[in-house]
């Protein structure tokens, strides 16, 4: 195992844009929930290497600014992993015709101590579905904390976010209970997608008879 004090981390967050509003409905959708775990590709355009974000199912979905993409090919030209997770999705309105972006949490970590610091990502991503925006600059103390509990270890400290300006809205923020069915039924936990069934007929039963009631059947 690597030495604490030895430089293996690093995590910050980072705003991250889109194109079009093709890549914008996917951030909107089931694909892309708060907490997923994303990789980061590496794109050649205009000479400028830009760091993107690819979901789980290979979609590539936003992309990062140049500094930030800088601070990513830094990272990979160490040999470091990196991952980052989905924070919220916002758009503005303002230029027209508006435009949607986020942010995410990146985590880049030495491959050595792979096994723990997945871990680590896994119990972050399970706290940022709820809402909770963990500051994952651990520094040198942080970082020993994860390595000394495997991985089983999550900062306390958390980070707002971005102070609302007039015409920005955030649309995404952390799972609401259909998001929650949607990745039990993702990792295939039968018993709460045929939950998450009974729960759907049950509104359109408790509809039918609001409209019954009404003398509308």
């Amino acid at each position: 195992m690597s030495e604490q004090g030895k430089d293996i981390y690093s995590g910050f967050y980072a705003r991250f844009d889109t194109v079009s509003k093709k890549e914008a409905s996917q951030l909107l959708g089931s694909d892309n929930l708060v907490g997923d775990i994303y990789e980061i590709e590496f794109r050649l355009e205009d000479k400028r290497r830009i760091a993107w974000l690819k979901n789980r199912f290979g979609a590539v979905v936003g992309f990062f600014g140049e500094d930030t993409s800088r601070e990513l090919s830094l990272a990979e030209a160490r040999g470091w992993k990196i991952s980052a997770l989905l924070s919220f999705v916002a758009y503005t309105d303002s230029p027209a015709p508006g435009e949607y972006w986020g942010e995410a949490a990146i985590v880049c970590f030495d491959p050595q101590e792979e096994a723990v610091f997945s871990v680590f990502l896994e119990g972050l991503s399970k706290v940022m579905a709820e809402g909770l925006r963990l500051n994952v600059e651990l520094g040198k103390q942080g970082v020993a904390q994860v390595l000394a509990n495997k991985g089983k270890w999550t900062p306390k400290n958390t980070v707002p976010l971005p102070g609302k300006e007039k015409g920005v809205a955030f649309l995404k923020t952390r799972r609401g209970l259909n998001e929650g069915l949607v990745e039990l039924a993702r990792q295939r936990n039968v018993g709460c997608y045929i939950a998450s069934w009974l729960f759907v007929a049950l509104v359109l039963v408790g509809i039918f008879f609001g409209l019954k009631s009404c003398g509308l059947f």
